[in-house]
């Protein structure tokens, strides 16, 4: 491996390229010097490298991500490391963990282990927080006016084909022959790039409670 080799290697399909993408502002980048004018892009495939997977879990922490920074900053950039991020559920229960990963990347934050700030200012730490008691999924809270809105999240919106499950434990117990386990990747992919792609679709997959 190159390590020097500046060519990506990386070959997603198309359109998790294509997927609507955050555009927002890091006053930490900027501070250091890391980004010009501290703003910074990020997108759907960002996601999957983080996660190390694409799925209908991080495809749903997205959309609601997306929408609830769209409810909360209108047409101003989010501000990253300024937003809070509250699950209802415990960090170890179901996906939660992973909900919270995609979200608090996102958003720049993070628990108590995260990045505890310079003189006082552009602390990430304590702004991740599970087992809280609201009704809904997820909270955002803009951490300079204190607005905030919580979101549901529901993936089962856009259903699999009945043809993956099968496949799937076909392919984990090795009996899955070559095409069974590339028509499993594509059956997989196809439910996420449904939820991806047809915006129509994001307030029912992510509505937003209050």
């Amino acid at each position: 491996m190159e390590y020097n080799d500046k060519s990506s290697f990386m070959n997603p399909p198309d359109w998790m390229l294509n997927v609507d993408s955050f555009r927002m502002y890091d006053p930490l980048a900027e501070f250091l010097g890391a980004l010009e004018n501290g703003l910074v892009e990020i997108r759907y495939i960002d996601c999957v490298v983080l996660a190390g997977h694409s799925c209908p879990t991080v495809a749903g922490a997205y959309i609601a991500t997306f929408n609830a920074l769209k409810a909360l900053y209108k047409e101003e950039n989010p501000v990253r490391g300024e937003i809070k991020v509250e699950l209802s559920n415990a960090k170890a229960e179901g996906v939660t963990g992973v909900i919270g990963n995609v979200a608090s990347f996102i958003c720049g934050v993070a628990d108590e282990g995260g990045f505890a700030g310079i003189g006082g200012k552009f602390s990430r730490r304590g702004k991740l927080e599970f087992g809280k008691d609201f009704e809904g999924d997820i909270k955002f809270t803009r951490v300079d006016n204190q607005k905030s809105v919580t979101l549901k999240i529901d993936t089962s919106i856009v259903p699999g084909d009945s043809r993956m499950m099968p496949l799937m434990q076909k392919a984990l117990q090795g009996l899955a022959t070559d095409k069974e386990k590339e028509d499993f990747k594509e059956l997989w992919q196809n439910r996420v790039k449904k939820m991806l792609t047809n915006k129509a679709l994001w307030d029912k997959i992510a509505p937003i409670l209050n």
